[in-house]
Order: C-alpha cells, then structure tokens, then sequence
C-alpha cells in the first residue's frame, strides 16, 4: 500500500513528510520547494506480540519500543498543488498523475490560515483554511472527471444490456475501482438503471466525486495547531464539514521531538503525550521543548503525526497487523524473534496470510495455528488485529 502527502504548497506539507519518515527532504519558504515526488517509509505503530508472551522481539523491518511495534508503510510526498491543477497549471497534471498509484491521502492545511491560495505566507487568520479543504476536494474531482471523459465514448459504446456496474468495474480497475465500489455508488445516486448514454453532465461529476472518495480515501492533517488563531479555526472546521476526518497536529513540533530523540538528547516514542530529557541541553533547546509540550502535547496529548497514520491505515483503510510465528518457537532460522509483523485487510483469512507470507506457503497450505490460543483453524479461519499465526504446509 502506498499513502500521498498531498495539499497546497507551503502548508508544511514537506515538513509533515519528513516528521513521518525522516527521509532527507528539502524545506523551503517558497512555493514548490518540492517538483518531484519524494518516496520514503512512515511507521504505524501497534501494541507488539512480544508483550503477550512476555519475551523481546527483533523487528526485520521497522523497530519496538516498549512493546509498541512501528511497522513501515510507504509513503510519497507530491508536490504543493495551486488552483487549475487539474487544468495543467503549476504542472497539476504530473503532480495529480503522481498520486494515482496512492491508496489513501493525506491532505495537509495550514489551519492557522497563514497561506494564501498561492502558497505565499500571509498573516495568520488572513487565509480560510476551508477555502482549501474545498479547492483540494475541487481538484481531485476534476481530475477524476478528466479519466472518466477520456473514457466516456467507449463505455457508452458498450453494450447496453451488460449491467452498468459491470461496464465500468472492466474500464476503471486502474484507479482502484472495484465491481462492489461501483455498484455502492450508482445504487446512491440513483443511476443503476439508467443506460451509460442517457447520464447528463451533472451526473458524471457526481460518479466521479464519488469514485474519488471510495477510491482514494482522505484525511485532513490540520497542521500548524500551535499557532493562536488555529485552535478556533480548527473548531470550526469541524462543524463545517461533519463527514472529513479532520485531525489537529503539528508536524514541526513532532519532527523536532524525532531529531531530538535521534540524537539522544530525549527519550521520545512517537504517538505519546510526553518527553523525557536525557542530555545536556541549551537554553534555546529546553524553551523549544517547553513551547511543545505546553501548547502542544499538554494541550492535544500527541503531536497528531502518528494519530493521523494510524488512522488512515487502520481506520480508513481497515488493515490490521498479524505476526507470523511458531507454536513451539518464537524465532526464525535466524534466532530472531517475532521478527515480522504484516498488515492485512480486515476479513482476511488464514490462507490470505499464508500468501502474504509467500506464494509457495499458500499453495501448500494444509492448516494454521492460532499460536496465542493454541487452537488449530481452517484456511477460511477470520483473523483477528495482533493474532499470531503459524502456517502448516504439506512441505
């Protein structure tokens, strides 16, 4: 799976990237600072195995702290959007291309409204964040109806007597589009009996909008929470628009606490409500750290960094995260313990896992042990978020 950093240039959007993943981006005070999109791993954090058995895990990837595993996910960071991107200004059509192999979206405004609609700083409170949370939702559904045009006189050639759902689930695959996605949304919009060549314009906006959230799933990192006049338009926001997931953070604030942290200056794991100092640190240094927890941590308990990839990869995407491991033996041929962990999508099965593990794994398969309960289970066996599970193959 793969997660887009989208939004407006100079939002923090940048800094919001490298807060996640620290991968070494470039952070500018100037509209597109980013032209090419920046791929890196961010980290989803979950409660580790090696709590339930009470022993030390050795992660292959991604790393624990005190229990709590930090499994990698792949990210990309695509550069700030202006209004017309879908038109092609400010190079719109490439950076929305970019986000087309995106399962999910994170779209980051500066709440604080210190942006105008060209990226340029302004006072805060000078810009309406909502201004920007319509004019992104503008642009991508744009964009969609720009696919579905490019589309439209071949659907509409198509035989009439093969189910609408149908027609569309064959020509629109390579955005995410599943046969159940499509027929979720022509059943809402009244449109599941009405041939393909009979939709007015109106309509085909409407499929598209609808396509573009079933398809790329979004939340709204509203950054800059520490500014004043934030926390009142953050309020506002969420009256405003009831149905988005929008959730306050500062990704400077939390970048800072991981520079720190990696340089061992504090004790810091990403997601909590508090720091511990550990080094000698400068006065400039301590009143930063103070600044972040009393108007930040002690205010919002969390930076909102890691709430915002959990959420989306849990709660908007709905995976959950199993370890492989055996009955009789924690480790792999290595020694190293519970050294994996994967996310699934809810409602897998037992096979599904034994394929994510590898292809030879589920051709073979004969059964699974569920390792915490020590109950043996069937291929269509339901997993559950944190279960282990050891394969049995006929090899």
């Amino acid at each position: 799976m793969i997660i887009g950093v989208i939004g407006k240039a100079n939002v923090g959007k940048s800094t919001f990237f490298e807060a996640c993943t620290l991968a070494d981006v470039e952070i500018a005070n100037y509209p597109f600072a980013t032209i090419k999109p920046n791929s890196g791993v961010g980290f989803v954090n979950v409660e580790c195995a090696d709590k339930f058995f009470n022993v030390q895990c050795n992660p292959r990837y991604g790393y624990c702290i005190n229990s709590i595993r930090f499994v990698p996910i792949d990210m990309i960071d695509v550069a700030g959007l202006v209004p017309g991107a879908h038109e092609g200004k400010g190079m719109g059509l490439e950076f929305l291309n970019d986000l087309n192999q995106a399962d999910a979206l994170i779209h980051v405004i500066d709440v604080a409204g210190s942006t105008n609609e060209k990226g340029e700083p302004v006072s805060p409170g000078t810009r309406d964040p909502a201004d920007d949370i319509k004019f992104l939702e503008n642009e991508l559904d744009y964009w969609y109806l720009n696919i579905l045009k490019k589309l439209w006189v071949k659907l509409k050639s198509l035989k009439s007597d093969i189910e609408n759902h149908k027609i569309l689930n064959q020509q629109l695959s390579g955005v995410g589009s599943t046969e159940q996605i499509t027929k979720d949304i022509l059943k809402k919009l009244n449109l599941e009996h009405k041939k393909l060549s009979d939709w007015n314009s109106e309509e085909l906006f409407s499929f598209a909008s609808e396509l573009r959230k079933q398809t790329k799933p979004m939340i709204i990192a509203a950054n800059k929470i520490d500014i004043p006049i934030a926390r009142e338009n953050y309020q506002r926001l969420l009256k405003q628009f009831p149905d988005l997931n929008i959730i306050p953070c500062s990704a400077e604030a939390e970048l800072s606490l991981k520079e720190a942290a990696k340089h061992k200056l504090i004790k810091y794991i990403p997601g909590s409500n508090n720091f511990e100092i550990m080094g000698n640190l400068n006065e400039k240094q301590k009143n930063g750290l103070e600044f972040i927890k009393t108007n930040i941590l002690d205010k919002y308990y969390t930076t909102g960094v890691q709430q915002i990839l959990n959420d989306i990869i849990f709660k908007i995407l709905k995976y959950i995260p199993i370890f492989p491991g055996g009955l009789n033996k924690l480790q792999d041929q290595y020694g190293n313990t519970l050294p994996d962990c994967f996310l699934l999508k809810e409602g897998s099965t037992a096979l599904d896992f034994a394929y994510k593990i590898h292809t030879d794994i589920g051709d073979n398969f004969i059964r699974a042990i569920d390792v915490k309960t020590k109950r043996t289970v069937g291929k269509e066996h339901i997993l559950k978020s944190g279960d282990v599970i050891e394969i049995i193959t006929n090899k």
